[in-house]
């Protein structure tokens, strides 16, 4: 099988004044643009993680990538769609269940500024325009640093909500700050989740299990060329732990 990657945004949203923590997170609108379209027109395909379940299986073969976005924020939803949706791509937003409509508080002591994250009718918006809705935990939490039946209330728990504010089923799971352990990995498994995603990275490869997946960063400062070579060397697969 052919190593698949998957790629991992955050904010789409303007550069962040210097000094801002976190910077590099924020990739802004037209570079996403023209990046997408970049890889669109080398003949690569964006799909979310649903759609790209049968690549990572070995079931399906072709130049297709993951498009995956963390935390919910609502700048995903104006900046990226439109572009997602004019290149016939498809994607997956890891959503912080408890805290729709509030802001990414759990950077503050980061320096991140607060920054709107996708509301209840933000989501329903996100599904009509054909994008994929995953979880990320209730409250964005650490989960090594919660006893177990915490984590499972953050991991099953953001499931249940999420289908039930929207109506759509929620196959895919990503552990905040990648950090987990193989209690939580199994806690994911129990919740009926399909893939789980982390921060390690590197491009997909055969043995890889689907709930411990790497992704591919793609920061402010990643050029199309570079942008390219993640995607078609081992130039991240270089890079894991």
């Amino acid at each position: 099988m052919n190593p698949t990657p998957i790629l991992t945004f955050h904010q789409i949203a303007p550069e962040p004044p210097k000094g801002t923590g976190y910077r590099s997170l924020s990739v802004a609108p037209p570079d996403f643009a023209s990046r997408m379209g970049f890889l669109k027109t080398l003949g690569w395909r964006g799909l979310s993680m649903t759609a790209l379940l049968p690549y990572l299986r070995g079931e399906a073969h072709g130049k297709v990538f993951g498009i995956t976005f963390d935390d919910g924020y609502l700048n995903n939803l104006t900046h990226a769609v439109p572009v997602l949706q004019q290149l016939g791509f498809s994607s997956t937003c890891y959503v912080v269940s408890a805290m729709l409509g509030q802001t990414n508080s759990w950077d503050r002591h980061n320096g991140v500024p607060p920054s709107e994250l996708m509301a209840q009718q933000h989501l329903q918006q996100w599904l009509a325009a054909g994008q994929e809705i995953g979880a990320h935990t209730r409250h964005h939490v650490r989960l090594p640093t919660l006893d177990a039946a915490t984590c499972q209330d953050e991991i099953a728990g953001c499931k249940t909500e999420l289908e039930q504010i929207t109506g759509a089923p929620v196959h895919h799971f990503c552990y905040p700050y990648g950090e987990y352990t193989a209690g939580h990995v199994a806690q994911v498994a129990q919740a009926g989740y399909a893939s789980a995603t982390t921060t390690q990275r590197g491009r997909c490869q055969s043995p890889d299990s689907l709930l411990e997946l790497p992704r591919v960063p793609v920061l402010r400062r990643t050029s199309r060329p570079l942008l390219w070579w993640k995607l078609a060397s081992n130039y991240e697969d270089r890079r894991r732990a």
